[in-house]
């Protein structure tokens, strides 16, 4: 059975519209002495003017029906919950909610200090971080709130800007009353200082205007977020592979641990910022380790032996638990007792919480000026913040049988920066820990949600100021327990190598960039050198000749598999990639090492011989020549013998050509009809088709498309043994 692409141009009349030329495209397939024709279908050209005038006024169009779809749109909530099922999820998601909860209240004041921030403000971004995302959120089981690594990103840039305003990262700064005002206890940097210039109308603090850093810094990556909603920009977190997220991960739990170790040593050094923060930070711990509070380095001892002799258990037995052991709120409630009733703090210098005031600050606009300031930052972290909050909901859904909509995804979690920012909340994400304890405790909707933000509103009006006594050690350790599933990724490398090492080479550098220059460089060179290396794949893609399968119409690499039959004067090139401008000269260059015959140099050989034989019959017509001689000359010009006659390129992996593309095949097309030999295509899809007919690969009118052009490898085969066959009986 043979299949053989066959094409004619046609001029049809149009009895409505006039006269318009098109191709029809059709592919003859005979079998015995049936045949029958396969047309491409012919595509109604649009105008791009209708398409966007029909779309602004579909968009632009109101009426109830679809103010009411928009609203539900906007606000998933309200399509969801009058179907709520109450005896069926309510039990699971008071659960789920307690659970979250009661883990957030201590993380919220922990990751307090990876934002340079007091405590009270972690606990502002918890609480409404939920509360909009139940409003906003299409995911029903993703964990909304403070996230380390957005903790991290707004805190380096808190720090920045502090240093650039005059203060002292090393100092406190006194602590907030609950009417929102400052308590200056007269010691230095800690009174209020006067930043007009830097877009504080009135005389602000050190803490004031770290928290006025933080929300200029969130809102901005929320109204970055909400324009990525509207102009649908979604595709940007293709861009961020698996292997540059876990690297940018590894890399900043790295920069984490780092940062926390002199709270979990008690130690005072100065606050790296910039560059190499790392590196500059352990050459500063090492320096001042004599220094080292005893009483921390024994609290930090035990709380980690503690946290992950639990985490452990935890992952030993956790399908016999019904919901996880809250081991970070009880750490945290006997060390503050121990902290309080030993008077650890007066006694042994021990660094502790402050005060945390109890209900909330008026709300305040976020400062402009600042927000310029903010702006290049703001960007990284809504991406970021973006991508971790629609990849754990895409696994969710996909997990539980529902759909999300990225889209709606993006509008979300941009309001719940835009809008906590005027309450004094920082930047928000998705957690995958508290995601997958939420999904594990029996969450059905984001009910569990408004529950966790009610224990948090709990904390945040009776039980705050509780924990003055509260050791920083004790943060710390948290904060350092909750990423060892970051720093797990090391051990598995071996594993990651063996399956990709390009992937591999990716994460080990997103991961170095991201822990020794900063996390957002450390993004940057992630996306930059992913790229680079798909690039570089599809310039360098495998080559190969192809034999046939024994008995089959199959044909595959004969480097790679035994017992292929190769075909008599017949080479077929298989080329793994698009094939453009980029990869054009290793295209030629694979072509001629595996077929044995650059067809250039061949042509000048034959040409340098043509001369000597016209020489050498002129010189025999003037003088006798020697026979011998003669016969030497001879036997020395003689060109190469060529194996082949036929040279069929499989296009199956060829997704598109670019005008050098189709350029090189014409090169080779010419180059190759000079040494009598044939250049077939096969397997090439209706987008490379159209371009060699673009480009004029088929010649004037496509008329010898039918035999240039075929459907399949074994097609192409059997019209080249067909034409030797033919020549082969005419001779």
């Amino acid at each position: 059975m043979g299949y053989l692409w066959h094409h004619k141009l046609e001029q049809i009349r149009e009895a409505n519209t006039g006269t318009m030329e098109r191709p029809l495209e059709a592919t003859r397939m005979e079998k015995n002495t049936s045949c029958f024709l396969m047309e491409r279908k012919t595509r109604v050209k649009t105008s791009r003017k209708e398409i966007v005038l029909a779309k602004l006024r579909k968009s632009c169009s109101c009426s109830p029906r679809k103010l009411k779809n928009f609203v539900m749109d906007f606000l998933p909530v309200l399509r969801w919950l009058p179907k709520y099922q109450c005896k069926e999820y309510i039990w699971g998601d008071v659960m789920s909610g307690l659970v979250i909860g009661i883990i957030l209240v201590p993380q919220a004041i922990a990751y307090s200090l990876l934002a340079g921030l007091k405590p009270i403000y972690s606990l502002y971004t918890s609480f409404f971080a939920n509360i909009i995302y139940f409003l906003m959120g299409t995911s029903r089981h993703v964990s909304v709130g403070i996230f380390s690594l957005i903790s991290l990103m707004v805190g380096q840039v808190v720090d920045r800007e502090l240093i650039l305003a005059g203060f002292d990262l090393n100092d406190d700064a006194p602590p907030v009353l609950g009417d929102g005002s400052l308590q200056s206890d007269g010691q230095p940097n800690t009174t209020a200082f006067n930043l007009t210039a830097a877009g504080m109308s009135a005389a602000c603090g050190k803490e004031c205007y770290a928290i006025g850093i933080a929300t200029a810094l969130t809102f901005v990556a929320g109204v970055y977020q909400v324009l990525m909603g509207v102009f649908r920009l979604g595709f940007v977190s293709m861009y961020l592979s698996e292997s540059v997220l876990d690297g940018f991960a590894t890399g900043a739990s790295l920069t984490i641990l780092t940062a926390q170790v002199k709270y979990l040593i008690g130690i005072k050094i100065p606050r790296s910022q910039g560059h190499g923060m790392l590196v500059i930070t352990w050459i500063n711990i090492f320096r001042n380790i004599s220094q080292a509070n005893i009483c921390d380095v024994i609290t930090s001892a035990i709380c980690i032996v503690v946290l992950v002799a639990a985490k452990e258990l935890g992952d030993r037995y956790k399908h016999k638990l019904k919901f996880p052991l809250p081991t970070e709120l009880v750490v945290i409630v006997v060390a503050t007792l121990v902290s309080h009733y030993g008077n650890l703090n007066e006694v042994y210098g021990s660094s502790v919480s402050g005060a945390i005031p109890t209900g909330f600050i008026a709300p305040e606009v976020p400062r402009f000026n600042l927000m310029l300031r903010v702006a290049v930052d703001a960007l990284p972290l809504a991406v970021v913040s973006f991508v971790f909050t629609v990849s754990l909901s895409e696994m969710c859904a996909k997990k539980y049988a529902y759909t999300i909509r990225a889209n709606q995804e993006m509008f979300a979690v941009g309001f719940c920066n835009i809008i906590p920012s005027f309450f004094h909340s920082f930047a928000t994400s998705a957690a995958l820990a508290k995601t997958l304890v939420k999904t594990s405790t029996g969450c059905q909707t984001q009910v569990s949600g408004v529950i966790s933000a009610m224990v948090v509103l709990l904390v945040l009006l009776f039980l705050a100021p509780l924990f003055y006594s509260l050791q920083k050690c004790v943060l710390a350790c948290i904060i350092i327990v909750s990423l060892r599933g970051a720093l797990r990724k090391f051990r598995d490398v071996p594993t990651r190598y063996h399956a990709n090492k390009v992937d591999t080479v990716v994460w080990v550098v997103t991961m170095a960039a991201s822990a020794l220059i900063s996390t957002e460089v450390g993004l940057l060179v992630g996306i930059v050198f992913s790229m680079i290396c798909i690039i570089v794949r599809t310039q360098r893609p495998r080559t190969a000749l192809l034999g046939q399968i024994q008995d089959t119409s199959f044909y595959e690499d004969d480097l790679e598999y035994e017992n292929l039959s190769s075909i008599p004067k017949v080479k077929i090139f298989r080329f793994e990639a698009p094939l453009y401008y980029a990869n054009r000269n290793y295209f030629l260059k694979s072509l001629y090492r595996l077929t044995g015959l650059d067809p250039n140099l061949e042509v000048a050989r034959r040409k340098k011989y043509e001369k000597k034989e016209k020489q050498h019959v002129k010189k025999e017509d003037h003088t006798t020549a020697n026979g011998l001689g003669g016969a030497d000359t001879t036997l020395q010009l003689v060109p190469k013998q060529i194996d082949f006659q036929t040279l069929i390129v499989d296009c199956s992996c060829i997704s598109f050509l670019d005008t050098t593309g189709v350029n090189t095949l014409k090169e080779i097309l010419k180059d190759y009809k000079e040494l009598n030999i044939s250049v077939l295509l096969a397997c090439c899809n209706p987008a490379v088709i159209d371009s060699l007919k673009r480009g004029g690969y088929f010649g004037k009118d496509c008329g010898s498309m039918q035999e240039m052009l075929f459907y399949s490898i074994h097609n192409a085969v059997q019209f080249a043994q067909d034409q030797k066959l033919a020549e082969d009986c005419s001779v």
